[in-house]
């Protein structure tokens, strides 16, 4: 058999290579997660960055967007941290408790660990589990994935993260914001794993602080929430970055369990948020939310496989996208429903909103369905505003720009007010207003 042809890397992916080759020795883990390591190493050399050509990614091109690879971002002290935390505004004066990773790794000082501990709560560091017996495990790659290449220059280059366990029946009493600190510029990388257990129910604010410059930002968030379950988790990244943004949520749902997410972007320039969601227990429920906006020549991806499994589930995928001057978005979706997983119910839609005549929207929703017991539906909608509406409105003396941030706000609200989480809508809301008035 003929070796496979060698691809011609270009200078982002010979630097990911030779970052790998430099910070190798310094990366924590047992021999079993640096063979983990090595294989995404290897895959990254082997297939380089995703480009338009993997289907998943054909309209997404980070090999286009990366023109370096920048260094991991140095080891920072709580001090530094603290710096940028104290100029960093998320949800004003919500209530909540805060975990701090600050350049990809664990910071304890700032995390309120020890009142999350008398709420059944406890928080530890990703890499000393790296580092322990199942190691590997924290790096298991969902079958749905794939080879997918964000998740694979992830586990190549994870610096750490947290590992938070919510305690059986366990009800947390505020919110917890977990914040992700950029100090100085480099990549940052971090993974981290929230295993909610039986009865538990928990709310998550995931945000980011700072800014990497042009290196990028690779976040992995993964959900275990076991049978009665229920989580709720809001991501929000917000502000203009240069590097590329890229988050992606890997999910179990037991039976009788509810997981809720919201996935907030506005502002980065490149910014990809996919989602692996799989029920792996009867009768539970799955909601997934998306706001998007994006302006100037920015790209912003909201991607999202739901594998239905088993039989009694059901799951609704509902997301927004606002688009000005010559910005780009992408959403994919897809729902799998097995052979056997009868009595699914699955609804998709994705509706998008063009302001500017340059801008651009691909709406690829889908279903495979095996199964002929289900109820599946999908649509996708894509246009201008409404002009009748605006009239209206302009008739009633409300001057044009705030008619149409009105008209802006009430499109993307739909999806807000859907997920129903009273402590986010102000805040979420506000971040729409701002962004109409930039």
């Amino acid at each position: 058999m003929n070796a496979p042809t060698p691809i011609n890397h270009t200078q982002a992916e010979a630097g990911l290579v030779a970052r790998f080759d430099a910070v190798r020795p310094s990366l924590a883990g047992s021999i079993a997660v640096t063979a983990l390591r090595d294989a995404a190493a290897e895959q990254i050399k082997a297939t380089g960055l995703p480009h338009r050509r993997v289907e998943e990614y054909k309209y997404t091109d980070l090999r286009a967007f990366m023109k370096s690879a920048a260094p991991l971002a140095a080891p920072a002290t709580s001090a530094e941290a603290k710096s940028v935390l104290d100029g960093f505004e998320s949800y004003g004066a919500l209530d909540r408790y805060r975990i701090v990773i600050a350049n990809g790794t664990f910071n304890a000082d700032l995390s309120d660990v020890d009142a999350l501990a008398a709420e059944g709560v406890t928080v530890t560091d990703f890499n000393d589990g790296l580092a322990g017996e199942n190691g590997s495990e924290l790096l298991a790659t969902p079958k749905m994935a794939g080879q997918d290449g964000t998740l694979a220059l992830n586990t190549a280059f994870v610096q750490g993260g947290v590992v938070i366990s919510v305690k059986d029946g366990a009800d947390v009493s505020k919110p917890v914001e977990l914040v992700q600190v950029a100090v100085g510029e480099g990549a940052q990388v971090s993974r981290n794993r929230i295993v909610v257990a039986k009865g538990a129910t928990f709310k998550l604010l995931e945000t980011f602080a700072g800014d990497t410059g042009a290196g990028e930002t690779n976040v992995v968030f993964d959900y275990d929430v076991a049978d009665g379950a229920k989580l709720a988790a809001t991501r929000l990244m917000a502000g203009k970055a240069e590097g590329a943004k890229l988050f992606t949520t890997l999910a179990r749902i037991g039976a009788d369990a509810e997981f809720k997410a919201l996935g907030f972007l506005a502002g980065p320039a490149f910014a990809r948020n996919q989602q692996f969601i799989s029920f792996t227990g009867e009768n539970s429920e799955a909601k997934i939310y998306g706001v998007t906006m994006a302006r100037d020549r920015d790209l912003a991806d909201q991607t999202l496989i739901v594998d239905h499994a088993v039989p009694h589930c059901n799951s609704r995928e509902f997301f927004k996208t606002v688009l000005d001057d010559e910005a780009r978005g992408v959403y994919q979706g897809r729902i799998n429903v097995a052979p056997h997983a009868q009595k699914t119910d699955g609804e998709m839609m994705t509706q998008a909103l063009l302001l500017g005549e340059g801008a651009e929207m691909a709406n690829k929703p889908e279903l495979e369905i095996f199964a002929d017991d289900v109820l599946c539906a999908h649509g996708a909608t894509c246009g201008e505003m409404d002009a009748d509406l605006l009239f209206y409105l302009r008739a009633r003396g409300i001057p044009e720009a705030e008619a149409r941030t009105l008209l802006v706000l009430a499109f993307l609200s739909e999806a807000i007010e859907e997920f129903d989480e009273d402590t986010v809508t102000e805040e979420l809301g506000a971040r729409v207003r701002a962004w109409l008035a930039a």
